[in-house]
């Protein structure tokens, strides 16, 4: 499986991003999918992710402002993020898993990364 996350920019505060990863594969459906970001001297941390079975989940920071969704047709997971603040700087990655794993990890593919900059 190979992923391509795009999407990142620079906005301001209080704006919104939509994020995209695009995996390949034809078995996308039945992968878990995840966001993670890394800031600047931070470890890298959980953001959203959603089961083929659309269970989805958020960290707490983020909850309430980002939207995970995939399309399977497209082969496809987005991150909607509104409401953005200057903590959400960021790179973010998109990756994916066929076992049966916590949100957290660890996920098997990893894709290159797509940096988003809010700010203030």
């Amino acid at each position: 499986v190979q992923l391509q996350a795009f999407g990142g920019g620079l906005v301001q505060a209080g704006g919104s991003l939509r994020l995209s990863c695009a995996a390949s594969g034809r078995t996308f459906s039945s992968y878990t999918m995840g966001w993670f970001r890394q800031a600047p001297g931070k470890e890298r941390e959980f953001v959203a992710g959603i089961r083929w079975t659309s269970s989805i989940d958020y960290s707490d920071s983020v909850k309430g402002r980002f939207t995970i969704s995939r399309d399977n047709a497209k082969n496809t997971v987005y991150l909607q993020m509104n409401s953005l603040k200057p903590e959400d700087t960021a790179v973010y990655y998109c990756a994916a898993t066929y076992r049966d794993v916590d949100w957290a990890g660890p996920y098997d593919y990893w894709g290159q990364g797509t940096l988003v900059t809010v700010s203030s």
